[in-house]
C-alpha cells in the first residue's frame, strides 16, 4: 500500500449565507490539494449525505471550491457533520467508522487530557532468535491486514475512526543497559501517541541480561496500545496475527481481513432496540443505587495521573475459590462481582438491603454476528451490574444474583452505554457506575501456532497485562497467570483516591475472596462475611475536578482596532498548541479573541456573538472541535457580523496552525 501524507491538515473557509436566499454554500478548500483530489472529495461527501449535491470548481491560483447545493427538504445549512466529511476525506482518509458509546468517551477523555496516556499494556519474554527486521515486517503485514491498525481518531464534530491506507508501527530496540524495565514500563505508559495518526500501536525490545557464556536471557517485549482503539482480547487477537506472520517470515498471505471494525459498525445500525429498550428501562441502576467504593470527602490527595497497585490469590487458592464458586453454579467471575459487591456496600455503612451498582466490562464479541470473535477492536464496553446486597440473606443468593444478572448482560453486551443512559431517563453525561470490573478473556495463542514457533527455536510465554488507563475512578481487572494464580489489579485516577486507600481496598477485596471458600454452611449469610472487615476503615473517595466554566472572552492580542478581529473559538479537545503558534506568527493586523466555551450550545451561540461585543466584521476560526463550535456560533448571526468561519480537521498543534494561517490568508486576500 502506498503511503500518504502524515499529518496533512487543509482550512475550510466558508462566508455565512442566509439559508432562505437559495444561493449554495460554498466552501474554499485551502492547502495543498490537486484538483482531482477536490472532485473525489465533492463525489464522495454527496454520497454520504444524499440531502447534498457537492461540485468542486477550480478557479486557478491553487484555489478550490466546493459549493454545496440541497438536493431536496427546505432551505437549510449543512451540518457540521458534512465539513468534518470534507476536512478529513481531503486530508486522505479512506473510510470512517463512527464511535459508539464507550469507545467515544474514551476518545473524547484522550484529546481532553492527553497528559497520562491513555495507554494499555502487554508484556512477555522472548527465548530464541530474534530478528528485529523480520519482527517489524510482520507487525506491517499484520497493519496490511487488519484495518484496526490503519486506524487513527477524528473529533472534529462526533468521535470517530478514520481508515487509511497505510499505516507504521514503532518498534524500538533497546540494549539492557540503556534502562531499566520498571522505568521502561511507566515511561513508555505516560507516553501519549498521536491520536490523529494512524499506527496506535508500538512494540519496545528489551536485550536480556547477559549471562555467563556471552549469552543472554530473554528479550522482554512491551506491547502499548491506545485504549479507545482496542481491548485486551482484540490486541491478543493481534498478537496472535503477528506470530504467524512471524512464524512464516514476516508476510502474511491476503489483503484486508473481514469482517472488520466497519463490518461490526453496521451490524450495530442494523440492530432493532425493541428488546434491549425493554430490558434496561428496569434493568438500569435506580437512582439510589451505591456506586462508589467509599465515603465521600476527605483532603486532597495531592496526586494528579492514575495509580496502580495489585495482589494474588496464589493457585491453591484460586482452586478453591473456583471449586467454592462451581458447587454453587457459578464462576470465579460471579465470586468476584459479589465481593465487590460487598465493598461498595460497606462504604456508605448501610445496615439494610440496598442496590448496589458497578460496570462490568464485555467484550461485545459474544453476540450474533458472524466472524465476531474474531475482530480486533474495542467491541464491548462496560454495562452496570445491579444487584441488591442485603446482611440478612443467604452468601450463596448474592452469588447467585451476580451469576444471573451477567447471562443477562451477556444478551445486551453490545448496547452502548450512552443508549442505556437515555432508555433509562437519563441525561446522557450521567453517571451510571464509578468502578469497573474486568475478569479474564484473553484467547488462548494455539497450540499449533506455539509449536511452529519452537520448532524454529522460538520460546514465548503468555502476556501479562501490566496496565491500562482506568478511566473510571476505580477499575479493577482480574487475570489468571501462568502458575493458575489469580492476578487482581486497581487501577485509579489518583486525584480522587489516595495511594494507601486502593491499597487498603484492594487487601479487603483479597481477604473476602479467600474467604468465601471457608462459608461452606448454605445458612451464611452476606453479613457474616460483612464481619471480616469490622475494624477496617473505609476509604475516602473524592469527586472528579470540574471542568473549567465557560464562557470566557480573553484578548490574545490588542492588533490594530480598525481591522477585523479574529476569533479563537476553544473548545476540550482542540489540538494543543495551535492557537498559541498561530497568535505567534500570525503577520496580520487583525485583533485576536480568545473565546473558550466549554461545551456545545451552551449558552447559545447567539449569547456569544454579545459576548464578543466587537465593532468591526468578526472572523471565527478553530481547530478541529473548535472549527464545529465556530461554525455553529456563526449559523446564529442574523446580520453582517460574521464576514468568514475558517474551520480545520485535527492533526498536530503546529500543523492545526499552519492551516488556519492558510485559511485567514485566503479572507483577507477577498477583503482587499
Amino acid at each position: 500500500m502506498t503511503e500518504g501524507p502524515a499529518d496533512l491538515v487543509l482550512a475550510v473557509v466558508h462566508q455565512p449565507v442566509p439559508a432562505a436566499s437559495g444561493l449554495p454554500f460554498e466552501l474554499e478548500l485551502c492547502g495543498p490539494l490537486d484538483p482531482g483530489r477536490a472532485e473525489s472529495v465533492a463525489a464522495r461527501v454527496t454520497q454520504r449525505h444524499r440531502a447534498w449535491t457537492v461540485t468542486s470548481d477550480d478557479p486557478g491560483a491553487g484555489r478550490h471550491i466546493l459549493r454545496l447545493a440541497q438536493a431536496h427538504g427546505p432551505p437549510a445549512r449543512p451540518g457540521a457533520a458534512v465539513f468534518a466529511d470534507v476536512l478529513a476525506l481531503a486530508a486522505g482518509a479512506r473510510d470512517t467508522v463512527a464511535a459508539a458509546g464507550h469507545q467515544r468517551d474514551l476518545i473524547r477523555a484522550a484529546v481532553r487530557d492527553p497528559a497520562d496516556g491513555h495507554v494499555g499494556q502487554l508484556a512477555w519474554n522472548w527465548a530464541g532468535p530474534l530478528d528485529t527486521a523480520r519482527l517489524a515486517d510482520a507487525w506491517l503485514s499484520v497493519a496490511d491486514r487488519e484495518t484496526v491498525l490503519r486506524a487513527s481518531f477524528d473529533w472534529t464534530h462526533l468521535p470517530r475512526l478514520v481508515l487509511h491506507e497505510w499505516a507504521e508501527i514503532e518498534i524500538a530496540h533497546l540494549e539492557h543497559a540503556a534502562v531499566s524495565w520498571s522505568d521502561l514500563v511507566e515511561r513508555d505508559r505516560l507516553r501519549s501517541f498521536a491520536p490523529h495518526r494512524p499506527g496506535l500501536l508500538r512494540v519496545t525490545l528489551l536485550d536480556g541480561r547477559p549471562g555467563p557464556g556471552g549469552e543472554r536471557g530473554p528479550t522482554r517485549v512491551l506491547l502499548t496500545y491506545h485504549r479507545a482503539l482496542l481491548d485486551e482480547r482484540g490486541v491478543h487477537l493481534l498478537l496472535r496475527e503477528f506470530y504467524r506472520a512471524y512464524a512464516r517470515g514476516g508476510v502474511l498471505p491476503g489483503g484486508d481481513r473481514r469482517p472488520d471494525v466497519r463490518d461490526h459498525a453496521l451490524w450495530l445500525a442494523r440492530q432493532h432496540t425493541g428488546a434491549a429498550r425493554a430490558y434496561w428501562s428496569t434493568a438500569a441502576p435506580p437512582p439510589e443505587a451505591i456506586v462508589r467504593p467509599g465515603l465521600p470527602g476527605g483532603a486532597p490527595t495531592g496526586h494528579t495521573g492514575s495509580g496502580r497497585v495489585q495482589r494474588r490469590l496464589r493457585p491453591p487458592q484460586t482452586a478453591r475459590l473456583r471449586t467454592w464458586a462451581a458447587m454453587r453454579g457459578a464462576g470465579e467471575s460471579s465470586a468476584l462481582h459479589a465481593v465487590w459487591a460487598l465493598l461498595l456496600y460497606r462504604a456508605v455503612d448501610a445496615t439494610g438491603p440496598a442496590p448496589v451498582s458497578f460496570g462490568v466490562h464485555l467484550s461485545g464479541r459474544d453476540v450474533p454476528m458472524e466472524g465476531a470473535g474474531g475482530i480486533p477492536g474495542l467491541l464491548g464496553n462496560p454495562l452496570p451490574m445491579t444487584v441488591t446486597v442485603d446482611p440478612a440473606d443467604p452468601l450463596t443468593g448474592l452469588l447467585e444474583q451476580a451469576r444471573d444478572v451477567a447471562l443477562d448482560l451477556s444478551g445486551h453486551a453490545w448496547v452502548p452505554a450512552d443508549r442505556v443512559r437515555v432508555w433509562s431517563g437519563r441525561d446522557p453525561d450521567a453517571e451510571l457506575f464509578a468502578t469497573g470490573v474486568e475478569f479474564d478473556s484473553r484467547p488462548q495463542l494455539p497450540e499449533a501456532l506455539l509449536a511452529e514457533l519452537r520448532g524454529q527455536g522460538i520460546e514465548v510465554d503468555a502476556p501479562r497485562s501490566i496496565s491500562a488507563h482506568p478511566g473510571l475512578p476505580l477499575a479493577l481487572a482480574a487475570r489468571h497467570d501462568a502458575d493458575g494464580g489469580l492476578t487482581l489489579t486497581a487501577m485509579y485516577d489518583r486525584r480522587c483516591l489516595g495511594d494507601v486507600d486502593a491499597s487498603a481496598l484492594l487487601s479487603h477485596c483479597l481477604r473476602l475472596l479467600r474467604s468465601l471458600p471457608d462459608h461452606r454452611d448454605p445458612q451464611s449469610t452476606v453479613g457474616h462475611v460483612l464481619e471480616l472487615l469490622q475494624g477496617f476503615e473505609v476509604p475516602r473517595v473524592l469527586p472528579r475536578p470540574p471542568e473549567p466554566e465557560g464562557p470566557d472572552v480573553s484578548v490574545l492580542r490588542a492588533g490594530d482596532p480598525a481591522a477585523d478581529t479574529i476569533v479563537l473559538v476553544a473548545t476540550p479537545g482542540v489540538p494543543s498548541g495551535a492557537y498559541e503558534a498561530l497568535v505567534r506568527d500570525h503577520p496580520g493586523p487583525e485583533r485576536i479573541l480568545g473565546l473558550r466555551v466549554t461545551r456545545a450550545g451552551e449558552p447559545p451561540a447567539s449569547a456569544l456573538l454579545r459576548l464578543l461585543a466587537c465593532e468591526g466584521r468578526l472572523v471565527l476560526c478553530g481547530a478541529g472541535p473548535g472549527g464545529t463550535a465556530a461554525y455553529e456560533i456563526a449559523g446564529a448571526a442574523r446580520d453582517n457580523t460574521v464576514a468568514a468561519v475558517v474551520m480545520t480537521g485535527v492533526g498536530s498543534g503546529p500543523d492545526c496552525a499552519r492551516a488556519l494561517a492558510t485559511g485567514l490568508e485566503s479572507v483577507r486576500a477577498k477583503s482587499l
